[in-house]
C-alpha cells in the first residue's frame, strides 16, 4: 500500500513478486509531484523484485522530469541493492 501527501509517499507492507505489478501501477499513478520522497520504513518483506520496482519508479520519474528519492530502505533491501551493484542508483539517503 502506498500513501502520498505533498510529495512524501509511504510504502507499507511487503514488496515481493506477488504484489510488485500492483505497486508499480500505484506508484506511477501517485508519484505526480516534481520532487517525490518515498519512505520505505513500513516495508515488511522484500525480494529481488523490490530492487527492480525502485529502479523502474526512478526511470518513470525521470521520463516525466521528476526527481525521486528513497529513504529508510530496509536492511535486506539495501543488501540486495549492494549484491546487484545498484546501491547508488537507488540514491539512499
Amino acid at each position: 500500500m502506498i500513501e502520498c501527501r505533498e510529495g512524501l509517499c509511504s510504502v507499507q507492507g511487503p514488496i515481493t513478486i506477488n504484489n510488485v505489478v500492483a505497486l508499480l501501477a500505484d506508484g506511477n499513478g501517485l508519484f505526480t509531484e516534481p520532487e517525490i520522497t518515498v519512505d520505505l520504513n513500513g516495508v515488511t518483506e522484500v525480494d529481488s523484485s523490490a530492487v527492480s520496482l525502485l529502479l523502474e519508479w526512478r526511470r518513470e520519474a525521470g521520463r516525466h522530469g521528476r526527481r525521486i528519492k528513497f529513504v529508510n530502505l530496509p536492511a535486506n533491501l539495501t543488501s540486495l541493492a549492494k549484491l546487484y551493484g545498484v546501491t547508488e542508483m537507488l540514491n539512499p539517503a
